[in-house]
């Protein structure tokens, strides 16, 4: 469990530890500080090493394999000018770690500055169909699976295995953030939105936007959304959703 503090969040996870797929309402960076461990959420599946650092954006699911290390995860607030990637790796992991010691803003603040670019993920078929799911939401599975050379079945059983979550909820999860993250921004009558974000209608959209957010469309109309920080006071109270 978390250990809480007043400059930063530290977890240590022991060997073989898996986490079932789960995503916090809150957005946070995740660096590795020892070990590793393969992520595999919303933005895709990675293999993590010490250095590596992971933008984890509000309501974005993920589950976590961990090596026969284990390994020690600094917990920092998402930075305000995060990159626009869900990994990168840390030019000076030690200079992250201290500054964390003595405040946590400030080392939240390092990571965007000593980022570079991360290697890609596994890149094998669950990867492909999770990178077009995210690419066009309405992807009919079936087609995929024949393009793809493989049975409806066999995606259905190696997507969940590798992801934690059938193909047809990472679709759904998929559509749903992108509505939550277009709807405060768009013109366009949330009508019209829905059936461009690929649901079948308004009620549709609604009723999945609710249920990864807590918020309406129209509420978020209102009163637009925040991305939220992660400190060492939100984590103990902040709720985990847990992936069915």
């Amino acid at each position: 469990m978390p250990r809480r503090s007043d400059v930063a969040v530290a977890q240590r996870f022991l060997a073989s530890t898996r986490l079932e797929r789960h995503r916090h309402g809150i957005g946070y960076a995740a660096v590795v500080v020892a070990g590793s461990y393969v992520e595999a959420g919303d933005s895709g599946r990675f293999r993590l090493g010490a250095g590596s650092v992971v933008f984890h954006r509000a309501f974005e699911a993920h589950a976590d394999q961990f090596g026969t290390a284990g390994a020690d995860v600094l917990n920092l607030p998402l930075p305000i000018d995060a990159p626009d990637v869900p990994v990168a790796v840390l030019r000076d992991l030690d200079a992250v770690v201290r500054t964390a010691e003595r405040d946590q803003l400030a080392a939240s603040g390092l990571l965007s500055a000593s980022c570079v670019a991360a290697a890609d993920g596994p890149g094998d078929w669950p990867d492909l169909l999770a990178a077009a799911l995210r690419e066009d939401p309405s992807l009919g599975l079936t087609q995929w699976a024949e393009a793809a050379g493989l049975t409806v079945e066999t995606v259905a059983r190696g997507f969940k295995r590798a992801y934690g979550v059938s193909p047809k909820r990472y679709r759904a999860d998929a559509r749903a953030l992108r509505a939550w993250r277009t709807i405060p921004g768009s013109p366009l009558p949330l009508a019209q939105l829905a059936l461009n974000l690929g649901f079948a209608d308004q009620a549709h959209m609604t009723r999945d936007v609710a249920a990864l957010t807590g918020r309406t469309p129209a509420s978020l109309r209102r009163t637009p959304r925040s991305e939220g920080q992660l400190d060492s006071r939100t984590l103990g109270r902040e709720r985990l959703f847990r992936e069915e």
